[in-house]
């Protein structure tokens, strides 16, 4: 995919929200959990999609990973995640969403059904994995909460990370 100039999003370096070791630690994390690599890059992506819908975050709502538009993402399916449970979606998908609702609302209600569905279309290292991206895509309430979430253009853009995990925007996708 051919991009634009890229623009690098804030990390919390430099930043430091609640002191220096614990930014870089999630800085450390949310590199390692965007460099995992089990899933395939649609699963992932869906799972950032709701975790940004959930949350209303301006920000991650108006990007689309390259990695899954380059492996066939589109705003058809991007749309079904809204309402996955009656969607068309792959069952695969609709099992990591509904991880992903359960563990941003209550993880308490990962039941047996959950917990064997997961078992049943993924590795321990594809759930682990799903959980990290999870976590990472929901340590920015904090920047929703304080509306500090805003886009970087209107309409939606690319989003891809360097070798080291650190994120980047790149061209808008039109259409």
């Amino acid at each position: 995919m051919t991009t634009a100039t890229r623009i690098p999003l804030p990390t919390t370096a430099g930043v430091h929200w609640y002191g220096t070791e614990i930014d870089e630690a999630i800085d450390v994390f949310s590199a390692t959990a965007v460099l995992a690599t089990s899933l395939d890059p649609i699963t992932s992506e869906v799972v950032r999609l709701r975790c940004a819908r959930y949350h209303d975050c301006r920000l991650c709502q108006s990007l689309r990973w390259e990695n899954a538009l380059d492996a066939g993402l589109d705003e058809q399916l991007a749309r079904k995640v809204d309402g996955y449970e009656t969607s068309d979606l792959d069952e695969r998908l609709k099992v990591a969403l509904r991880l992903t609702d359960r563990v941003i609302v209550d993880p308490s209600l990962v039941d047996e059904e959950l917990r064997a569905d997961l078992r049943a279309h993924f590795t321990d290292e594809q759930i682990a994995e799903i959980l990290h991206d999870i976590v990472k895509w929901s340590f920015q309430k904090v920047l929703v909460a304080l509306r500090l979430d805003l886009p970087v253009r209107e309409g939606l853009s690319v989003l891809s990370f360097d070798d080291a995990g650190a994120p980047s925007i790149g061209a808008a996708i039109e259409g």
